[in-house]
C-alpha cells in the first residue's frame, strides 16, 4: 500500500452532521505529553486536554467517551513517536496525511496481509488536506521542522531494524510511528468529527536503544507545536 493509493481508499473521518461546536478534542497517551500540550496552549480556551491511555484499544474507548459526552468540531491525537529514517529526525513534527493501523490484518505464508487485502474494510483513515497543509506552513512558518505522510499505528511498538525495513517498504512513505492515532480516528470517524495526529519525533523506528530516545526534546517539541496550535486553530 503506498500513500497515493492511501489517500485514494481512506475513508475520511467527517459527514455526520453535528451541532455548531468551537471546541477541540487533544488526545494524548500519557500525562508527560498532556502536560507539555497544556503548556503549549497556555490555558487558551476551546481545548480539552485528555488522556486517551496506551495503545489503540484504550485510546478509542478513551475517545469515544469524550465525543459523547461533549461536542467537538475537531479531534487530535497528539504526542511524541518514533520518527523512519530519511522521513523525519529527531525533534521534528510530523502531522499524518493518512493514519493506518499499520498491524491490523494477517500474517501469511506470503508475509503480511492488510485489512484490505482480507477484504474486511479498512485500515487507513484519511485526515483533511486542506486543514494538514495550513496547519505544516504554520509550523513551518515558526520554524518548526514538519513532515506530512502516513502515521502508523501499531499496539507492539517497532524495536528491530528488519520490522522498520518491511513496515517502510509495505507502506509507502511512512514518516512516523505510535500507538493510539488509528484507535483516537476511529472513534472520531463513527462520531462524524474530523480528525488529525500530530507526533514529535523522540527517537527512530528501528532497534530498541533506549540511550538514543530524546523524550525531553521531543516533549519540548510538542509543547511548541501545541503553542502555534492555539494560533491557527482557534
Amino acid at each position: 500500500m503506498n500513500a497515493e493509493e492511501n489517500r485514494g481508499t481512506c475513508p475520511t473521518a467527517n459527514g455526520r452532521e453535528q451541532e455548531p461546536s468551537e471546541r477541540i478534542l487533544v488526545m494524548t497517551a500519557v500525562e508527560a505529553e498532556r502536560e507539555a500540550v497544556l503548556q503549549g496552549l497556555q490555558d487558551t480556551k476551546g481545548f480539552d486536554v485528555i488522556l486517551a491511555g496506551v495503545g489503540p484499544a484504550m485510546a478509542a474507548a478513551r475517545t469515544a467517551k469524550a465525543l459523547s459526552s461533549g461536542n467537538y468540531k475537531l479531534v487530535i491525537s497528539a504526542g511524541i513517536g518514533g520518527g523512519f529514517p530519511g522521513k523525519a529526525g529527531i525533534g521534528d513534527i510530523v502531522i499524518a496525511g493518512e493514519i493506518i493501523a499499520a498491524d491490523l490484518g494477517a500474517e501469511t505464508q506470503e508475509g503480511f496481509s492488510s485489512l484490505e487485502e482480507l477484504g474486511f474494510g479498512s485500515s487507513c483513515i484519511q485526515t483533511n488536506d486542506m486543514l494538514v497543509s495550513r496547519i505544516a506552513e504554520t509550523f513551518n512558518g515558526a520554524g518548526l521542522p514538519v513532515h506530512i505522510g502516513p502515521v502508523l499505528t501499531v499496539s507492539t511498538a517497532t524495536g528491530t531494524s528488519d520490522s522498520a525495513l518491511a513496515l517502510a517498504a509495505r507502506i509507502e512513505g511512512a514518516a512516523a510511528e505510535a500507538m493510539e492515532g488509528y484507535g483516537v480516528a476511529a472513534a472520531a470517524q463513527d462520531q462524524g468529527v474530523p480528525v488529525l495526529e500530530i507526533r514529535s519525533v523522540s527517537n527512530m523506528v528501528g532497534p530498541r536503544d533506549k540511550s538514543a530516545w530524546r523524550i525531553k526534546e521531543a516533549l519540548a517539541a510538542l509543547s511548541s507545536a501545541s503553542s502555534v496550535l492555539r494560533e491557527v486553530l482557534r
